[in-house]
């Protein structure tokens, strides 16, 4: 399968491949900057805020944000890859990351390079030499370049890539119905509540659901069995730092598909939880609804305090902003048993059709990671790999 390997130093020496590190902390640039933690699998979500005009990359160098540049974190959280999208804001790269740009008659296909990243080829040697310094694990730029690489064909490449990419792009096409029905389901509730305000009425947020705190599962933990939700398992979902507990807990301290999860310290932030069953840990409320309410209502009130609960959180003078259980008290306006019941007709399907969303991308998430390893080892034929695919996507 693999026509030859090379080092990235000899590509970028033939001008096949631009490799460079981020623009050093004393050179400014008048964009915004990319940070590792705005880098996450397989994808950006930048954390600056605002509108950024597109400013022409003539006398900003290379280290400025291009589309179809591939992203890879090499110090702290090292091996974290994603692609520049071809829409969104420009900025510069922060000197913790490592862009990587192969010519138009590289040898080298973008796409593949990037799932490369993903390979245990990449991880045996990154693991070797990230380890070398006694401060946090960090892969300098002649890390980097003394990267040895397998290369197939261009056309096994491209082949290769197509059939990991047509899983991401499901999963991506997944991401969007999901914000989309959500975002209408927000839609629905405000016009209901405009056009109808005598069906609706104050109440405490308290007396909608009961908030149930989560425990610090995460001390002793076993390293196997079920996750423990933290506040960045919400944000980002499981990474290399997730813990895992083989512990028995009560059935108030458990996360399932469909439960709504509300991080009340540290970023706040309400989730609809999607994976399998976890243990929930402390600064997190399992949202349960009563009084004949319903999950989707649930999520939709908090996120209708979740600002409001944030600046709460901001002026605490603490190290870890936060709200306390009395803030829950607070009003908000809920739907009479009439109105609740129409739009229950409308929002739980929407509700429901998210979550298949959501879940369903775990499913193809799981199977390109099966896929990746034996396509990339050439283990597995293209061919055998389509046909695995076009079953599911």
């Amino acid at each position: 399968m693999f026509e030859r390997t090379v080092k990235f130093s000899e590509l970028v020496n033939d001008s096949l491949l631009e490799v460079g590190a981020g623009r050093p902390r004393s050179v400014t640039y008048p964009l915004p900057v990319l940070k590792v933690a705005d880098v996450l699998d397989g994808k950006i979500e930048a954390s600056f805020q605002g509108d950024f005009p597109d400013i022409s990359q003539q006398g900003l160098g290379p280290k400025v944000s291009r589309a179809g540049d591939i992203i890879l974190t090499v110090k702290g959280t090292v091996g974290r890859v994603a692609i520049m999208p071809p829409d969104g804001p420009q900025f510069a790269y922060s000197p913790q990351l490592c862009y990587f740009r192969p010519s138009a008659d590289s040898p080298l296909n973008s796409r593949y390079l990037y799932y490369w990243f993903k390979s245990a080829d990449f991880w045996n040697q990154a693991d070797a030499l990230k380890s070398q310094t006694d401060m946090a694990d960090f892969l300098s730029l002649s890390d980097v370049c003394s990267l040895k690489i397998q290369l197939p064909s261009l056309e096994q490449q491209a082949g290769v890539s197509d059939v990991l990419g047509a899983l991401d792009d499901k999963i991506a096409v997944n991401e969007r119905i999901a914000a989309t029905v959500d975002e209408l389901s927000a839609s629905i509730f405000e016009r209901a509540e405009l056009e109808s305000p005598d069906q609706f009425a104050e109440q405490a947020l308290s007396n909608t659901a009961e908030f149930i705190n989560g425990r610090a599962f995460t001390k002793d933990a076993t390293g196997d069995g079920r996750m423990v939700v933290r506040i960045s398992e919400i944000n980002s979902g499981p990474s290399g730092s997730t813990v895992y507990n083989k512990i028995e807990v009560p059935e108030k301290h458990l996360a399932r598909p469909g439960d709504v999860l509300f991080a009340w310290s540290g970023s706040l932030t309400v989730a609809r939880w999607f994976r399998p069953e976890a243990i929930i840990n402390q600064h997190i409320f399992k949202c349960v609804p009563m009084n004949g309410n319903h999950r989707w209502l649930i999520n939709q009130l908090v996120h209708r305090k979740i600002d409001e609960f944030r600046a709460i959180a901001a002026d605490k003078a603490t190290t870890m902003g936060h709200i306390q259980r009395r803030h829950l008290d607070e009003p908000v306006q809920v739907p009479n048993p009439a109105m609740l019941q129409r739009l229950d007709a409308q929002i739980s399907p929407l509700w429901g059709r998210a979550l298949c969303a959501e879940q369903e991308s775990l499913s193809l998430a799981a199977l390109r990671d099966a896929l990746l390893p034996r396509l990339m080892s050439g283990r597995l034929r293209i061919r055998d790999a389509e046909k695995i695919v076009e079953d599911q996507v």
